[in-house]
């Protein structure tokens, strides 16, 4: 789960301290009468002093309960929550994990080793083979609450009898797997020199087995990318003697160190087996320079269950069906994205500096605004790769190591494709699949079109998934014939510079089924007679308004890859920025809190709408009423402006109360591989990566991933689900990538689709995230400008979203760090509004990333521009609204309200069988204290009153002189 942010403590305990403060000031207070009264007759003086303790014990109860019910009401709320997984349920969800792994692990090469004799002994080479990667760090990291199946232990549970010799060795050279998280990042990589490694060691594993499996594990996560240079970022080396990466080189490519212990045991072993642990597409061309290396195999983060596939991949009793899903290539400093991914400063945007506290070292720091340039445009991943071969950029075998979409069997397969057929702009074909081989397994149909080009018009790439289905397990001998179908419009390509929206052009678009993105196995000529224009006279049959130009001002000054002349500009396009300075242009339109006024952006013709009426409605009352049903408008004017703010200002793993329309606080959680609520400690078992679960190429893998935490957080007693995360691999190195489904947006959008569907069975609303572009971690909340063009937005990074909005319902959205251009994505109507909206047709709210300001992030400007709440349990500077009096503040302020009640009241959380209103148990469980306290008071003031008159009547009536040794007396006693 995640870790605590002491940022967030040092917030909660700041809007505390007005309270402290005044208990601080009742206690002076208290002390002072304490001692100011000693010279008063001793009856009044003990009664004064009784009434100054008391008065501080009214104070304690007072002040606690303010600290309670203002700003601590939220946390709290958190912490008290019920809910837990019962055990019938975590088993189902275990059993889930370890059959995602079944399909999701990739068989990379294979000359007849695998499989091997499950009882057979096995060498385990590799550190990491006692260290591998489960999953990732951040919110997209396992909860520690259940028992987490080691690779090691995964190759016993299938039958194998390992080396213990060898993992002794690894966990006495180093126990611990070094930190990558979001505070602190060690990137060292423990393998122990190939010289430590005894003759006798390396006899004994010869003796043993004469099959090796050498484990190479690279682990990333939120809040860092990997490092594109390790010489640059903390990191210790495993020999005093060399360096295990010399300067520039990559977190990627073996290091130093595991290419001896490679040479090593390819030296000792003719039949060696590797297996590359990690999400991060690596460079894998070493595998085919060593001819020992007879099989390898890919296994992406398994979860808490999953290396339990991995030994029944190994030993055979599962037969391998997964498929990558990005291109894994040679070279990763020769791709289009190398240069232009990672840090980049502006040199001339001194004046929106924003001071903040470092979340690695607690220090202060200034962020300065940063950017981005996605130049490679449309051309990501294998759409590149295929496009440039078919243009004679690059030669193919060279630069691909394992294609888009690429997996082996233990079994062969046919596909034959049947005659194309088109219905009402839907075309559809049958394809049907023979196991030609002799063990039983399934295989993946996969579509792809290539559309026509001509040179210089709208960039198309000549490979492009369209559709893909799983065959169910087919024995030897046996057929499946699978139907497949999609819209001819999702053929369309987006004409920002002509047309201005998706454009069908004339010509011949060939569909094919391919065994990979490289590899047609057959395929047909679909015929478009005349160009079809998807303008605003005739949008797409998916969209609610015509998908037009929207992202012009986040073109920016960048040269952008293009197909042109066998992509001529390939090297101006995808050379370093060579200015490091934003435009002046640009420069006027950026906003951060430095300069972002909600007063400029109001509309005088705006009209204030009614807030707190007593129209008798309660939001229960809505549960299954249209969107722009006439009741929605009668149950806002309900709304008061201080609900309202709250609802907005307080969304952090939450939606607030109102109780001017009886909506109860909802509890949302974390994250993409598990349900974890990190207040009540109480968290799901943890699923593979996304990775894997594209890898599948499964989608009803994918709805029943779903269906468990839907499940498992209805039994947690939660509502919102922050997840799935669906942003694209632009680069191999993003440190989120593990926690982001493909390089795909439709492999992706499927993926994604299936699990917002699932937990949507459970009335668990999934928050898709996040959008949009936020493809880096670098910079990610330094006012990261991210510039790309129309084309690549709308095809390459919104594709995922646009389809869990459109085939998934997806009711939530998280929006991201970054900016578009000069604006904050969260604030950017365009996108929130006008693409989410108006052309795709949400109805649901949109939360913010973590709200920590980092100098942007704005309640007032994320309303205005289509986000509606900000995810943050605590009051910080700006997520409350400060326009509140206008009309346009209070227009925007109502919408957000309507977005996030209209999720709520359509959720798990207003089922009749789980809606629960009025006080909350810790509420009424503080009244009942208070009620003891009062007690306690009273009884307090009339010991004191009954004491001071039984002071009075026994005091005794003494002359002068007889009363002045009597206060002598009393000043000797104290």
């Amino acid at each position: 789960m995640l870790a605590i942010n002491m940022d967030d403590v040092i917030n909660v305990l700041n809007s505390c301290k007005p309270y402290l403060i005044a208990l601080g000031v009742v206690l002076a207070l208290a002390i002072v009468v304490t001692v100011a009264c000693m010279k008063l007759k001793k009856p009044v003086k003990k009664l004064v002093r009784k009434e100054a303790w008391i008065a501080f014990l009214l104070a304690v109860v007072v002040i606690v309960n303010l600290i309670c019910f203002i700003p601590m009401s939220s946390m709290i709320s958190l912490a008290m929550g019920n809910g837990t997984i019962t055990d019938e349920t975590s088993d189902e969800s275990t059993a889930l994990v370890q059959e995602i792994a079944e399909e999701g692990i990739v068989l990379l090469k294979n000359d007849g080793t695998l499989p091997l004799a499950a009882d057979s002994n096995l060498n385990v080479f590799g550190w990491a083979s006692t260290n591998p990667c489960y999953g990732g760090t951040g919110s997209g990291a396992l909860s520690d609450a259940y028992p987490t199946v080691s690779l090691l232990q995964g190759l016993e549970d299938a039958g194998f009898n390992l080396n213990t010799e060898l993992s002794d060795f690894y966990t006495a050279y180093r126990a611990d797997r070094p930190e990558v998280g979001m505070w602190a990042q060690d990137w060292t990589l423990p393998e122990p020199t190939a010289d430590s490694y005894t003759d006798e060691m390396m006899a004994n594993a010869k003796e043993f087995s004469d099959t090796a499996m050498v484990v190479i594990t690279r682990v990333g996560g939120e809040g860092a990318d990997l490092p594109t240079d390790v010489s640059k970022v903390t990191y210790t080396d495993n020999s005093t003697e060399y360096k295990d990466f010399e300067a520039g080189e990559h977190y990627l490519q073996l290091d130093r160190t595991e290419r001896d212990m490679l040479d090593l045991v390819c030296s000792n072993f003719d039949n060696v087996i590797v297996v590359y642990n990690g999400a991060n597409a690596m460079e894998l061309g070493f595998i085919n320079e060593y001819s020992q290396i007879k099989s390898a195999i890919w296994c992406p983060g398994t979860g808490q269950s999953g290396f339990e596939a991995l030994g029944e991949i190994v030993a055979g009793t599962v037969n391998p069906s997964g498929k990558t899903s990005d291109t894994f290539v040679a070279d990763l400093t020769a791709t289009p994205t190398w240069n232009n991914f990672g840090y980049f400063k502006y040199d001339n945007m001194d004046e929106y500096a924003y001071t903040s506290n470092n979340f690695k070292t607690g220090e202060e720091e200034t962020a300065l605004p940063s950017f981005v340039n996605y130049v490679d445009g449309i051309y990501v991943g294998y759409r590149f790769y295929e496009t440039a071969a078919a243009e004679g950029l690059i030669n193919y075998d060279d630069t691909v190591v394992y294609p888009f979409g690429y997996g082996l069997s233990y079994t062969t397969f046919t596909q034959e494709m049947g005659a194309i057929s088109e219905d009402n702009g839907t075309i559809s074909f049958d394809v049907t699949v023979t196991n030609t081989g002799d063990v039983a397994g399934k295989d993946v149909v996969e579509v792809y079109y290539n559309p026509p080009y001509t040179n210089g018009g709208i960039e198309k790439a000549s490979a492009n998934l369209i559709q893909f289905e799983k065959t169910e397990v087919l024995q030897p001998g046996d057929s499946q014939t699978i139907t497949v179908s999609f819209d001819a419009e999702d053929m369309a390509s987006y004409d920002t510079y002509g047309a201005g929206c998706y454009v069908l052009e004339a010509g011949d678009y060939q569909i094919s089924i391919n065994s990979d993105s490289h590899n047609v196995i057959d395929s047909q000529t679909y015929t478009v007679a005349s160009t079809v224009t998807y303008d605003e006279s005739n949008p797409r049959s998916t969209d609610e308004t015509a998908a037009v130009n929207e992202f012009a001002y986040a073109e920016g000054d960048v040269t952008y890859l293009s197909r042109a002349d066998g992509f001529a500009n390939y090297a101006d396009a995808t050379a370093a920025p060579a200015s490091m300075s934003m435009s002046d242009e640009a420069k006027a339109t950026f906003l951060n809190n430095s300069n972002y006024n909600p007063e400029d952006y109001n509309n005088d013709s705006d009209e204030m709408p009614t807030t707190g009426a007593k129209n008798g409605i309660k939001l229960a009352d809505l549960r299954g009423v249209d969107y722009d049903d006439a009741q929605w408008d009668s149950l806002l004017d309900e709304l008061t402006i201080s609900d309202m703010d709250t609802m907005i200002a307080i969304g952090g793993y939450q939606t607030s109360a109102a109780s001017s329309v009886g909506k109860i606080m909802t509890v949302d959680c974390d994250g993409p591989a598990s349900i974890n609520n990190n207040f009540t400690g109480i968290g799901s078992v943890g699923f593979p990566s996304a990775v894997m679960i594209a890898s599948t190429w499964n989608k009803n893998l994918a709805l029943k991933f779903g269906e468990s935490i839907g499940k498992m957080a209805d039994e947690m007693e939660v509502s919102g689900w922050y997840a799935p995360a669906m942003n694209t691999h632009r680069s191999a190195f993003a440190g989120r990538n593990f926690e982001y489904y493909s390089e795909d947006g439709v492999l992706s959008g499927y993926m994604a689709t299936n699990a917002i569907l699932g937990a949507e069975e459970y009335g668990v609303y999934a928050y898709m995230k996040h959008f949009a572009l936020n493809d880096q971690e670098t910079n990610r909340t330094e006012m990261l400008c991210t510039w790309a063009n129309e084309q690549s937005i709308r095809e390459i990074y919104l594709k995922p979203f646009e389809m869990s909005v459109k085939e998934g319902g997806a009711k939530a959205v998280m929006s991201s760090f970054n900016y578009i251009g000069t604006q904050w994505a969260g604030g950017t109507s365009a996108l929130c509004n006008t693409v989410l909206r108006d052309e795709w047709g949400f109805r649901g709210f949109v939360l913010t990333d973590y709200f920590g300001v980092y100098g942007y992030m704005d309640s007032d400007m994320g309303i205005r521009g289509g986000t509606d709440c900000m995810l943050v349990a605590y009051d910080t500077e700006t997520n409350h609204v400060t326009d509140t009096t206008s009309a346009t503040g209070v227009l925007a302020m109502r919408q957000a309200c309507k977005n996030i009640m209209y999720t709520v009241v359509n959720s798990r959380a207003y089922d009749p069988e789980n809606l629960t209103e009025g006080l909350m148990n810790w509420q009424i469980m503080a009244i009942v204290i208070d009620v003891i306290f009062a007690a306690l008071i009273i009884f307090l003031e009339v010991l004191a009153i009954k004491g001071f008159k039984k002071d009075q009547a026994a005091a005794p009536v003494v002359a002068p002189v007889e009363a002045a040794e009597a206060q002598t007396e009393e000043k000797k006693e104290e």
